[in-house]
């Protein structure tokens, strides 16, 4: 077997050191049996359908592969006729030692204490000797409760084997009921809250009735206490009653980020209404989109109803509270990339958000004395466990202005002018706090920091910890989706973990169940990686209008009952029960904390009458501001083809080469322009490459190692002389950050560039003594001329 990822492999940190287990198999296990059995195990860990194993008998040395999807008998039959698991001589040629993860030798010996040469052949060696199976292994390569597991399952599977050869290797059953149920407990969260028996909305008037002087909600000098807040709700769902809105209804929000929001989502909750958030710096055809799919009854702001009309008036406004549904009811549908080309949205009702708030309450210490910040967009579901989390348990919810999650310094000072608490960010963000908080004067006042929303880098916290030690500021690293309600998973980090660089994202949560599945949707064994599958409390109703897609993606949950959710993330569970997050298994991606996937943004680009052929590819940098997204398009156009043939010889030869920038710049940039209309920033390509072709693969699949660098754009013009060596000084800064050539007038956004990119490029122009900017500057100043300008009048 290839002996490529071994990180299940588990071994010991410390000293190396030989060790062994031994097993009895059954009496006449012959080593072709063993073989099989082996290569069965070995493709269930490696999720493989040809396992390769090692195999040594009369020191004839061979890999043997072991096709999963057919039974033993060949294999045995092989034996019988040549005296060996493997061809006769002239067949299939011995391969080097370390081409395999483990292997099987002859170890008939008349003395016990036979040793398989002065250390064990391969990372896992079992020897056969008689009855007795030895598993000689390296203690840094395999921790002994792996070793004893794998001859457990394998001993099984050669008995199934033996006593039917022609069952499938890949049918047979790995564990019995026993073990099967251990490994179903180690991904279930330890107990469980209650099952819900209110809404959102009641939670929120109960806090507003214990104590309604106190602080809810701020935003950019506005406060309201929770007596304003519930007051305020409770006048737009009356508002939303008048304009027809009735319960199980939904309703838009495309609002900006203001203490009218919070009220905003509250009363339509206590309407018994569903809101579906829209972010409005988001294009007006993806709101236009999100709005017709979701079928609302109403849109607040965007364009719709004026929030001023649902909020004005006294916020002692006393009257009858509307109806606010029940724990069954929607609470909210957020909108995620979609593999159909299209975004989904997701059904989340309220006992979720209530199960994910009472499942880590008391964990993470969340009170009325914690202060929180809203970071996030609502339209993205991190900020559900900001929003709510922090209402529902009594805290201060601090609104963070748009402006100020893009200015590291300003969401700084933020934080330590509130006396924040709670702290959850996506490490990519995270990052640039990193180097202001390292530089500030002011202490913060924050005790928990959760981190969600993409994978974490855990070894750049060991800044973090210098200044605020674990037993001052505890640090979650939480796997979840929005089709879980936000998290499944928490792993506490401390300076261990931080510089062992460490993937766990913990065990499940309470009432949380986590399954790692192969692509049969058998249990695999722990270190074993698969699909992550999530049952339990948070897993959501379905897709809005996607009946088929659900039914694809939310299964029955044969373990526990109720449902579970297929991810399409890999993972693996560990001998503790604690998961290790190791990315996608499809084409999502993750970038700048969001979960996309590239099929949306293909479908978008071939919407375009101009492109007949698209190919979206993903460039991950060493920091998630180098992650970029780069597109490859066939264009519809005759000239721009013709100059896609002239250009390309090298095609014909199999090799696909770029168009040049200049023959299809007009073209390409209304592609692009084309795509910001419909796509998020995020999710805008930062170059569009001119291909005549698309590369393929011999069955016809893209081919995306023929593709080329991605296309710069063309040659500067050279700057006015007044202006000449700042301009040149600040082209030379932003083309660092970007990695590509800039011409005065070309823009930022425009060539690729992104919140997190703008950020590294102001420190530079900082730390060259050029200019110390805010990102407001960036955003207003888009050009390296316009930016020059702007410096020069500053001085």
């Amino acid at each position: 077997m290839d002996a490529g990822d071994t990180g299940w492999l588990r071994g010991d940190p410390g000293p190396d050191r030989p060790a062994a287990h031994t097993v009895a198999v059954p009496a006449g296990t012959d080593l072709a049996a063993l073989v099989a059995a082996v290569g069965a195990v070995l493709a269930r860990y490696r999720g493989v359908r040809r396992a390769r194993v090692g195999a040594v008998v009369d020191e004839r040395l061979a890999v043997v592969g072991v096709p999963v999807d057919g039974g033993a008998r060949d294999l045995l039959a092989t034996a019988a006729a040549t005296g060996s698991p493997w061809p006769a001589p002239g067949g299939a040629p011995p391969a080097g030692l370390l081409d395999v993860e483990a292997g099987v030798l002859d170890a008939t010996s008349p003395a016990d204490a036979y040793r398989p040469c002065l250390a064990p052949l391969w990372p896992l060696t079992l020897a056969l000797a008689g009855t007795t199976l030895t598993c000689h292994h390296r203690t840094a390569g395999w921790s002994g409760d792996l070793v004893a597991a794998f001859a457990r399952q394998v001993v099984r599977v050669l008995g199934q084997v033996l006593a039917d050869p022609d069952r499938p290797l890949a049918g047979h059953d790995l564990f019995d009921d026993a073990e099967r149920a251990a490994i179903v407990a180690l991904g279930r969260g330890p107990g469980g809250p209650p099952p819900a028996v209110d809404t959102i909305a009641h939670r929120v008037a109960r806090h507003a009735r214990r104590r309604p002087d106190a602080p809810a909600v701020s935003c950019a000098g506005q406060r309201l206490t929770y007596a304003q807040l519930d007051a305020r709700a409770t006048r737009v769902a009356r508002a939303l009653a008048a304009h027809g809105v009735a319960p199980g209804d939904r309703v838009g929000v495309c609002l900006d980020r203001s203490v009218d929001l919070i009220a905003v989502l509250l009363g339509v909750l206590r309407a018994g209404a569903a809101y579906v958030p829209v972010d409005p710096a988001y294009p007006a055809e993806r709101i236009r989109y999100t709005v017709e799919d979701s079928g609302v009854a109403l849109l607040v702001g965007g364009g719709g109803i004026d929030p001023a009309g649902l909020t004005a008036g006294p916020d002692d406004a006393a009257g009858e509270e509307p109806a606010a549904g029940g724990p069954d009811d929607t609470a909210y549908v957020i909108y995620t990339s979609g593999s159909t080309g299209r975004p989904k949205g997701v059904c989340v009702p309220h006992r979720n958000v209530l199960a994910l708030v009472d499942a880590t309450a008391g964990d993470f210490g969340l009170g009325p004395a914690d202060v929180w910040t809203m970071f996030h967009s609502s339209a993205f579901d991190f900020s559900v466990w900001e929003i709510w989390g922090c209402l529902l348990t009594g805290g201060h919810l601090v609104v963070v202005p748009h402006l100020v999650t893009r200015s590291p310094q300003e969401f700084h000072a933020l934080l330590a002018a509130e006396r924040v608490t709670v702290l959850n960010q996506t490490p990519s963000a995270f990052a640039q706090l990193l180097d202001v908080d390292r530089r500030a004067a002011d202490r913060l006042a924050v005790r928990l920091v959760v981190f969600g929303g993409e994978p974490l880098d855990a070894r750049m916290l060991t800044g973090w910890f210098d200044r605020h030690p674990e037993r001052e500021c505890r640090v979650v690293n939480m796997f979840g989706i929005t089709e879980t309600t936000v998290h499944v998973t928490a792993q506490t980090l401390d300076r261990g973990l931080a510089l062992a660089g460490s993937r766990s994202v913990g065990r499940a949560l309470p009432g949380w169940r986590v399954y790692v599945l192969d692509p049969d949707g058998r249990l695999l064994p722990p270190g074993a990686a698969g699909e992550i599958h999530v049952g339990g409390a948070g897993v959501a109703d379905g897709y809005l209008h996607r009946p088929e897609l659900t039914a694809q993606r939310f299964r029955p949950d044969p373990w526990a009952g109720g449902r579970m959710y297929r991810s399409g993330d890999r993972g693996r569970l560990l001998p503790d029960g604690r998961l290790e997050h190791l990315g996608r298994l499809d084409d999502q991606v993750k970038v700048r904390g969001y979960r996309i996937e590239l099929d949306e943004i293909r479908q978008v680009l071939l919407d375009d009458p101009g492109v007949l052929a698209v190919a979206v590819v993903v460039q991950t940098g060493v920091e998630s501001a180098d992650t970029r997204l780069h597109a490859y398009v066939v264009l519809a156009d005759p000239a721009a083809a013709d100059a896609a043939t002239a250009a390309d010889a090298e095609t014909a030869a199999g090799t696909a080469t770029a168009v040049g920038a200049r023959a299809a710049t007009g073209a390409l940039a209304e592609v692009r322009r084309r795509a910001a209309r419909m796509l998020p920033d995020y999710m805008v390509p930062a170059t569009v490459t001119a291909l005549p072709a698309l590369p393929l693969t011999g069955n016809g699949k893209l081919d995306t190692a023929r593709l080329p660098a991605p296309a710069e754009p063309p040659a500067p013009a050279p700057a006015p002389a007044a202006d000449a060596a700042l301009d040149e000084r600040i082209r030379a800064v932003w083309q660092r950050v970007l990695g590509a050539e800039v011409g005065p007038e070309d823009n930022f956004f425009d060539l690729g560039g992104n919140s997190l990119l703008a950020l590294r490029l102001l420190n530079e122009l900082r730390d060259q003594g050029l200019a110390d900017l805010t990102p407001r500057h960036l955003y207003v100043h888009q050009t390296v001329r316009g930016l020059a300008e702007a410096i020069g009048a500053a001085r």
